[in-house]
């Protein structure tokens, strides 16, 4: 009998039968409030209505066309939708099915369109598991060790993770400048860098925010040497900080926005968005792949643009993630053991420390797997996996942060006093 690998660790012990808004229940009928949303993806919450509805009714017209071969009009849908939403100037998308995926066809389109070898990435980012996705990700060597060598020309900058360094943000954001303009004097010229890839807020380096003055000076540097700034939105966009977009907290431009995701309610379906004239520059053949742009993903990817909007979700994420950083940072303040509470709209991040303030993984395990105990389903995260993560899907209440909290505080108290 065939079973899955040995090396894939469920973080929870649910077994799902069904899934419903912000909860999970099981195999045995107890409820689970989901604040992990799939790592992200389950934007609209579980199996709501209007996406399952869109699915359903897509599955009976047309279930895959290969979007090289044919054309159908989910995709066409959902192309002019995201135009009314993405940043000014992009205006040309391609669709892949995972967040690696994207990466990589982002990768390939800026060494391409630049004619350069080398990108720029920032520590603590997550891009991916693929070769050159997991040579661009340093959240953690998890996801690069054991199948080496890596892809070359990756070169890494600091991200301005004050918390970790132990200064304020504006010594913090300095300072990570200056290295960057190091990094072009001694080890990638400007003039051999294609692009910067960077999220808004580090996923899986440990939901850590970046900040307007730090992306001032990466769009300053680009524009300077003809970089190509990639901003990954793919755990950050589709309204999940409070805003549309994570970048737009920074009053940043992108030229590349790379998109997965909250973007089809669960449905695998991933994308690069940049303007014509740059999409244009890709070589041909370069784009492409049998599954990218599936019909059904792309129902559901209209139908979840539909929700988003009817139902505010954005503006709720803003509100209940105010609600949720607020509530989490009051546990906080109270915890020795947690040094740090930070987050953006509905990500949040409590960062657990020992005494002489280095990572304790230990305890965040604990937190993590008592909240499962108690039917708060959460992740952790960072690169010491001392950082536990609150994931709320976008329609998530009041009511619901509440619960959360009250379940976090208890769980909390438990794991640092031993009560």
């Amino acid at each position: 009998m065939a079973q899955l690998s040995p090396i894939l660790k469920q973080a929870t012990p649910v077994v799902v039968d069904h899934g419903e808004g912000a909860y999970l229940y099981d195999t045995d009928g107890r409820r689970h409030l989901d604040f992990t949303a799939g790592i992200g993806v389950t934007s609209t919450g579980h199996c709501h209505p209007r996406v399952v509805r869109a699915a359903q009714e897509q599955i009976g017209k047309l279930i895959h066309g290969q979007y090289t071969t044919v054309m159908h009009r989910p995709l066409l849908e959902l192309s002019e939708r995201l135009g009314e939403v993405l940043p000014n100037g992009l205006d040309s998308l391609f669709f892949a099915n995972s967040g690696s995926e994207a990466v990589e066809a982002a990768l390939r389109l800026t060494r391409q369109a630049t004619g350069r070898p080398n990108v720029v990435v920032f520590q603590g980012g997550f891009h991916g598991r693929t070769v050159a996705a997991a040579s661009m990700t340093t959240s953690g060597t998890r996801f690069s060790a054991g199948f080496s060598p890596l892809m070359g020309g990756v070169h890494v900058a600091p991200f301005p993770n004050a918390f970790h360094y132990g200064w304020d943000e504006r010594t913090t954001t300095e300072f990570a400048l200056r290295e960057l303009d190091y990094l072009f004097a001694t080890q990638t010229s400007p003039q051999e860098t294609a692009a910067f890839f960077i999220e808004p807020m580090l996923g899986e380096g440990g939901y850590v925010p970046a900040n307007t003055e730090f992306f001032a000076g990466l769009r300053r540097r680009a524009d300077e040497h003809g970089i190509l700034l990639v901003i990954d939105e793919i755990q950050t966009g589709f309204g999940r900080t409070g805003k549309f977009w994570g970048h737009q907290h920074f009053d940043v431009r992108p030229d590349v926005l790379l998109i997965a995701k909250g973007l089809a309610s669960g449905f695998p379906l991933s994308g690069i968005a940049a303007s014509k004239e740059l999409m244009s520059k890709a070589w041909p053949g370069s784009q492409g792949g049998t599954y990218g742009g599936n019909a059904v993903s792309c129902a559901a990817a209209v139908a979840t643009l539909d929700v988003i909007a009817e139902e505010n979700l954005v503006e709720n994420a803003a509100a209940r993630g105010k609600q949720l950083l607020d509530g989490a940072r009051a546990i906080g303040e109270k915890t020795p053991g947690i040094g740090d509470v930070r987050g953006l709209g509905l990500l949040v991040g409590s960062e657990f420390v020992t005494s002489d303030g280095k990572p304790d993984a230990a305890t965040a395990q604990a937190a993590q797997q008592t909240a499962a105990q108690k039917g708060l389903l959460l992740l952790t995260c960072g690169p010491f996996m001392n950082v536990v993560r609150m994931i709320p899907p976008l329609v998530v209440t009041a009511e619901q942060v509440d619960e959360a909290l009250e379940i976090w505080a208890d769980v909390v108290a438990s794991v640092t006093t031993g009560s």
